[in-house]
């Protein structure tokens, strides 16, 4: 394959303190989801920018958010994670919910008359279109309940991924992430292991690698052909600290994320 240019990955807004943030020029902007909120959702909070909730994603934070801090008033919770936008369809959403919100003066954007499109897809072009993503070049979302629940939603939520290869979007969920590597770029993954691995797997949605080489891996591959009803690369293993990925074909990234090394204490304003 002929040279082309780096794309590094981290998973670093899974750090208590993240560094990267400071040092490149990193901006987060975080999507709720209608999915049970991850351990580690007060976290991504503190990191991210801009903060969404894709319609019942509202519900999850309203509900589930003073779970996390069960010594503090509930009320106090809801007062200090006030998302900046709540937007989609609007099935979801409870009145209440909606109404507490907007007396906050979260901003309420009702697409109700757009069905062609997920709520996921509705957040990540308001996104897109915010100053936000005007002022940085290093824009990263993450999205969290993007994987768990109903299959077909799962299977939207990655087809976003390939909707908007040019934007860096990470899929969570309590147990893994997701994210696209692009076939325009060579990818370094530079892995958090105290926080992620050592599962991992790089599958080709979409259509077949022809050419796949990685280093890093347990089970390299070596210009290896790739395809669903052929070989696959699940149930990999991380073995250094950087992974390196070239294919032909854009492939999807996922890695496990541990159950251990994110505590609430670690992130608590």
């Amino acid at each position: 394959m002929s040279a082309m240019d780096v794309m590094l990955h981290s998973s670093s807004f899974l750090l208590p303190s993240n560094p990267v943030d400071d040092t490149t020029g990193t901006r987060y902007a975080l999507i709720v989801l209608n999915q049970s909120l991850p351990r580690f959702a007060p976290l991504l909070w503190e990191h991210a920018k801009l903060r969404l909730c894709a319609d019942g994603g509202a519900n999850r934070i309203y509900d589930e958010l003073p779970l996390f801090f069960p010594h503090e008033d509930a009320l106090a919770i809801r007062n200090r994670y006030k998302p900046d936008v709540i937007k989609g369809d609007m099935d979801s959403i409870r009145r209440d919910v909606l109404d507490f919100y907007v007396n906050l003066g979260t901003k309420v954007i009702d697409e109700s008359q757009d069905q062609d499109t997920t709520d996921l897809d509705k957040c990540i072009l308001y996104i897109r279109d915010s100053t936000l993503n005007q002022e940085s070049s290093r824009l990263h979302i993450l999205a969290t309940g993007a994987l768990g629940g109903r299959f077909d939603h799962e299977a939207g939520n990655i087809n976003v991924l390939y909707r908007y290869p040019d934007t860096r979007i990470v899929l969570l969920s309590d147990d893994c992430l997701i994210q696209l590597l692009p076939k325009s770029h060579r990818h370094e993954i530079h892995i958090q292991s105290s926080l992620e691995g050592p599962h991992c797997g790089l599958i080709p949605i979409g259509t077949p690698s022809a050419k796949t080489t990685t280093s890093g891996l347990k089970w390299d591959l070596a210009n290896t052909e790739m395809r669903f009803g052929g070989l696959i690369s699940t149930s990999n293993l991380v073995k250094e600290e950087k992974i390196t990925v070239e294919s032909d074909s854009d492939l999807l990234w996922t890695i496990s994320i541990k159950k251990t090394g994110l505590s609430i204490e670690d992130h608590t304003p």
